[in-house]
Formats: C-alpha cells, structure tokens, sequence
C-alpha cells in the first residue's frame, strides 16, 4: 500500500453564512434573497478537507469559540478524519465567520476573524511537534502575519517544505517571502505583491487565474495549464480546492507541471456544487475525470 503523506494545515476556521440573490444590492438598496445557508469554512479548514479528501493524514491547527459554530465545525473535520489535537476553543472569542453572497456565477465575501485571530505564534510553537512531523506544511492569511512567519521559521528549523496561500492579500515581509517554498497567489494577490515590489523567485511561484488557468516557472521559463471548462454553481472555495490538491500532489512528489494540473482538475470539480467543502473531490473522482477530458480531447 502506497505511502500517503503527512499536511499539517494552519489556519482559519469559519462558519460561513451563505446568501444566494440574483444580483448584488446597490448601495442602501433592500432586495430579497433567494436562499440562506451555515456551511463549514475558513481558508485553513478548507485546504485541510481538501487535502484530507485525496487521502492525505492531515492535521490542522488553528482555533474556534466555545460556542456552537465552534463545536459543530470541529465535529465536521474530525468526520473528515482530520486530526483536530492542535484545535482549541477560545471561551471569550467567538468562532471565525464569512458572510458570502452568491450572485451572478461568483461570491463576494465578508470575512470576521474571531477566534482565528488568536492563532498566535505563541500558539502553534505548542504544536512544533506537529509540524516537525509532517512531509508539508500549508498555510494562508486569515490569522495573524507573525504567527504565518512563525510557522515559516518551525518549518525552515525542521527542514519542511512550506506552503504559503498569500489571501486575503496583504504585504508580506521579504523575512517570510524567503522562506516558502511555494507561494500560491491568484492574479488579484499576485498584482497586490508586485505592487509592493517583491522579488519572488521564479521557481516558487504559482499563480492561480480562475478560468484562464494556472501559470508557473521551470527556472525562468514560464509554463501553464489550462483551466478545465465545466458549468460553474458555486466558485466558493476554488481556490482552496487548489491549494489542498496541489499541495497534497507535491507531497506525493509529482512535478510542477502534474501537481498544477491535478490541483486545477479538483477545483474545476469543486465549482460544479454548492458549498466550500461540499464539493471537494476525492483523489478517485479527480483520477476519472482526467481520463475523461483526456479521452475528449
């Protein structure tokens, strides 16, 4: 039996709230929606069902409120068989929220840190052994810059290749910069860090453009892959699907080229449901599906 490997997730756990309307309200404008949803979330939680659906042993670390957000979405990631030893509850925090609304074949979102915010590095220096342990390490933005560094510094201390989502969009240090050993922006993120005149090696980025693919480096030489055309429900969590997917196929050392397309392939799947997590694909059903537009093309 094959080897599977070991993620180590850092980061947010939200409740999303789900709104579906058939267009945006305009500034003071009133309308009324078509549908309201709860649905498990946050960035970190994401990549790590992600990642844990492909058959991955993954661990998350991050925090939620003593109250029943916090309760139902632990719940929900262990029933991922993730393991939940690094989630704690915060009594006076409430859980992480994201107020999502779904219009127009796309989502806007609202995103209320809670608990996630008290993801310190103080906090994931606990879990050192955690990380120590793991054949990669994933993280994002949706807990503090200095606990991501943190976890940059365990993973460099340790020798683990580490993963770094940069979103929300936020200017990073060059002391974190030079120590991903991806750095997975989609194009927004990408243009937020050239704006703040960052040198990112070539070799460590890859950047995600939703319909128009995916673009990465071998050495200087850019390289892409196109996006997989499906019929698009819900984009909520395409990203994510992504970076589980991608991190989880360089942890099975695939090449760049393998790892863009089978993270590409799980996010287009990711898109055909409602939902962040609901959609997230098994590594079987992301297998069948490549053999399928293989076999139409």
């Amino acid at each position: 039996m094959v080897k599977e490997p070991t993620i180590t997730v850092i980061g947010s756990i939200n409740m999303d709230l789900v709104v579906s309307v058939d267009r945006r309200p305009e500034k003071g404008e009133t309308i009324k929606g078509n549908l309201f949803t709860t649905m498990p979330g946050g960035k970190g939680a994401n990549q790590a069902v992600s990642a844990a659906r492909l058959g991955a042993k993954v661990n998350m670390i991050g925090m939620v409120g003593e109250d029943e957000f916090g309760k139902e979405l632990k719940s929900k990631l262990q029933k991922e068989n993730i393991n939940v030893d690094g989630v704690e509850s915060k009594v006076e925090l409430s859980t992480g929220v994201a107020v999502i609304t779904l219009a127009d074949n796309d989502n806007s979102i609202v995103v209320i840190s809670g608990a996630n915010a008290a993801v310190t590095p103080d906090y994931i220096k606990k879990y050192e052994n955690l990380i120590a342990n793991s054949d990669i390490v994933l993280t994002q933005l949706e807990i503090p810059l200095e606990t991501v560094e943190m976890a940059a510094e365990i993973c460099q201390k340790h020798h683990i290749p580490f993963v770094l989502n940069p979103a929300p969009a936020q200017d990073l240090p060059d002391s974190l910069l030079n120590q991903v050993t991806f750095l997975t922006p989609n194009q927004i993120e990408w243009e937020s860090i050239k704006a703040n005149n960052k040198e990112i090696k070539k070799d460590q980025l890859i950047v995600t453009r939703g319909e128009e693919g995916v673009i990465f480096y071998v050495g200087e030489q850019k390289q892409s892959v196109p996006a997989f055309s499906v019929k698009p429900v819900d984009t909520t969590g395409a990203g994510d699907t992504f970076n589980g997917a991608f991190t989880y196929a360089i942890a099975k050392k695939e090449t760049l080229h393998e790892a863009c397309v089978f993270g590409s392939a799980a996010a287009a799947l990711s898109i055909t449901q409602t939902g962040a997590q609901t959609g997230m694909p098994t590594k079987e059903e992301i297998q069948d599906f490549l053999e399928e537009m293989k076999a139409n093309s």
